[in-house]
């Protein structure tokens, strides 16, 4: 689980990115005292999303499969699929080749890793690209729909009910923690909810 200094949906998500940060710096996404100090700097808007996606858009190579890096034929990539009413939009696709795009099927990003290798695939193992353009998709997500304040006690009394990655968290140990899985249950329920 993350660290108790991680309360809310936000701060979730900036966790997640500050390890995409200290992962893409060659220092390890388990660099604690790195992973912390962007963390905060991220809290703190000393590093803004704006250059995260302008950081994302520009290291995204097109001629590698996202998820495993071979050069292949590609297909697009949906990060939350269209089945689960994701987005038709280039913020919420990705280029993969198709034996990973079909090994995903309809699944969510996070969801996708914690089948592959558990809840600490989820955590330390997505590919940054793939990570970072889905977290900037949830964060504007979140943020329209007034949710980043949300902390651990309303997302379980919230949306613990209505998530469909139950029976996953529970087999992972999560049930009512804040892991990725939550980012992705929550932002499900918040797309069923506007195509009804």
């Amino acid at each position: 689980m993350p660290p108790s200094a991680v309360r809310t949906v936000n701060d979730l998500m900036y966790w997640q990115y500050a390890k995409i940060i200290a992962d893409s710096a060659r220092m390890g996404k388990r660099q604690w005292p790195f992973v912390m100090d962007r963390f905060k700097k991220l809290q703190s808007g000393e590093i803004a999303w704006d250059s995260i996606r302008e950081y994302v858009k520009e290291r995204e190579d097109t001629r590698r499969c996202i998820y495993c890096g071979k050069s292949a034929d590609f297909t697009l990539d949906r990060l939350i699929p269209r089945a689960l009413h994701g987005p038709q939009d280039e913020k919420n696709a990705v280029w993969v080749c198709a034996p990973c795009n079909s090994s995903k099927g309809a699944r969510r990003l996070y969801e996708y890793w914690t089948a592959r290798g558990g809840l600490k695939a989820a955590k330390y193992d997505v590919p940054r690209i793939a990570e970072g353009k889905c977290l900037k998709l949830l964060h504007d997500m979140f943020d329209q729909a007034g949710l980043l304040g949300l902390e651990e006690n309303e997302i379980r009394a919230r949306f613990c009910p209505e998530c469909d990655l139950k029976q996953t968290c529970v087999h992972e140990g999560s049930e009512g923690r804040l892991s990725p899985l939550c980012l992705d249950g929550i932002a499900t329920v918040i797309l069923r909810a506007k195509s009804e």
